[in-house]
């Protein structure tokens, strides 16, 4: 018996974190800053649990009755949780009030259970053992959860059933509770059947998770989605209507199949041009294939080594029909050498020297993304370009986050680095903006690889000027102790979409 309750105790305070975790990556999925919605989560979720803690003080007849009651009611809050922000993003305009009610919910039933289970074994133990026994096991389980949160459970299952998996956990722990504590329940026959049911309702919700995800994200994304999937890093979605292929990673678009030529033409072909003989180019991010693919257009290239965080994100372009004919099986050429890496820690340890490197990360919409537009980032590309070499960086938009822009053009030159912005017209995303820059003047190219489907020579000067509303503004330095223009980057996307 004293094995099975301390289990429950460990178990309880699994389920508790991974609620907790849910909670804070469907946020951080959804909305975007991470730092900002774990931050908030975590505190709106801990102080539910004072709260919890405190009002246990006000139960004092039926406490076993009331703690198989308690885990019954977490089971299905929080079993449910994934599934009902993904359906409350999707279906209202509340999504905010909905996810602090859940965490405020699930922390106060949280925060009552401990205490509860405290009080219902104290007669069992001295209350110096009651205390060790409870937090040593209470702890446990929360290291448990977070490590079987990131390396298991979203990769494999997916945020919805996660969750519906923790869930129907808690139910059996609510099960077994009516075993343990048997004596102290008048009517334990009646919270097993009702402990059953619970359970019945959470594996119903576990068989069809996929259904439930699949019903918000229809809602979510416009067109038919083909392929979804968490993966460690991102919740990445493909959708597919007529001949358009759209990629979105974390619900942000990456790409539209209908003109991504025009963004990656003008992201690699205005710098890898003007280099002389370029034989050894560097992608950072890209885990698409299609900067490669330009890339590619060089035979005179010798290799290409691609650094993306995701080897979900590799794999999957590098397999699904759809991906490699857009991308042109660029991951395939024996040319091409993919390594799966965090970009800030290999340009750390690697040694290699490159001619061209190509700087393709997601915008910079949290501390995370914003750590790989900093001069310190910039610094460590310097020591892997070749001395007449060039990188180029995707610095989002100079029309829309006007002084993101201009922050990431003063970082590159913070980084000693000579900077030449320019920007191109993208149906998909309106105006975007890119930094091309090196240790050397740049001297536009004299020649483009055949069959451009939009960059032409007439046109290139013309990338280079701004028009007064996008022209620059005075920023500081985006700088690793103060990221400056992941704030700027939030501010000014949200003045746009109100």
């Amino acid at each position: 018996m004293a094995v099975l309750l301390f289990i429950s105790i460990l178990l309880i305070a699994a389920c508790g974190l991974i609620y907790e975790l849910i909670a804070g990556t469907v946020a951080s999925y959804l909305v975007g800053d991470s730092v900002f919605q774990f931050s908030t989560v975590i505190g709106s979720y801990l102080f539910a649990m004072g709260i919890g803690s405190f009002l246990s003080r006000f139960i004092h007849r039926g406490l076993a009755y009331r703690f198989v009651w308690i885990e019954l009611i977490v089971a299905l809050v929080g079993g449910f949780s994934s599934g009902m922000l993904f359906l409350a993003f999707a279906f209202t305009q509340g999504f905010q009030i909905f996810l602090y009610l859940i965490v405020i919910v699930l922390g106060v039933l949280v925060g009552l259970e401990i205490p509860l289970l405290m009080r219902i074994i104290r007669g069992r133990y001295h209350f110096h053992e009651v205390v060790s026994h409870v937090l040593t096991f209470d702890y446990i389980g929360a290291l448990f959860a977070s490590i079987l949160f990131p390396v298991v459970l979203v990769p494999q299952l997916g945020l919805v059933r996660s969750a519906l998996f923790f869930g129907i956990v808690n139910a059996v722990v609510a099960l077994w509770s009516t075993f343990l504590f048997k004596g102290q329940l008048a009517s334990p026959r009646r919270l097993q059947v009702m402990c059953v049911l619970v359970m019945g309702l959470l594996v119903a919700g576990l068989v069809n998770g996929k259904r439930i995800t699949g019903l918000a994200e229809d809602n979510i994304y416009a067109d038919e989605i083909i392929f979804s999937r968490d993966t460690h890093y991102q919740h990445i979605v493909l959708t597919k209507w007529k001949d358009d292929l759209r990629l979105f990673l974390n619900s942000h678009l990456q790409f539209s199949s209908r003109d991504e030529y025009r963004y990656h033409e003008a992201l690699v072909h205005p710098g890898l041009s003007a280099i002389s003989t370029p034989r050894r180019v560097l992608v950072l991010g890209g885990g698409d294939g299609l900067a490669v693919r330009e890339v590619l257009k060089y035979r005179q290239i010798e290799s290409v080594t691609l650094v993306d965080l995701d080897p979900e994100m590799t794999h999957l372009f590098s397999t699904h029909p759809f991906l490699t004919a857009l991308n042109q099986k660029s991951f395939l050429s024996p040319k091409v050498h993919i390594i799966n890496a965090d970009a800030f820690l290999w340009l750390d340890t690697a040694q290699d020297v490159f001619d061209f490197v190509i700087v393709d990360f997601p915008d910079p919409t949290n501390y995370n993304l914003g750590k790989l537009y900093t001069t310190v980032f910039y610094s460590a590309l310097s020591r892997h370009l070749s001395r007449q070499g060039l990188f180029v960086v995707q610095s989002t938009s100079p029309m829309f986050a006007r002084k993101s822009f201009w922050c990431i053009v003063e970082t590159v030159k913070q980084a000693g680095f000579k900077a030449y912005p320019y920007h191109v017209y993208v149906p998909s995303f309106g105006e975007w903006g890119f930094v091309l820059a090196g240790h050397n003047d740049y001297t536009p190219p004299s020649t483009l690889p055949p069959n451009m489907r939009f960059l032409t020579l007439a046109g290139l000067p013309g990338m280079f000027e701004f028009p007064p509303d996008m022209a620059p503004v005075t920023m500081p330095a985006n700088r690793l102790n103060d990221q400056v223009l992941v704030r700027t980057y939030d501010r000014e996307w949200r003045e746009i979409s109100h």
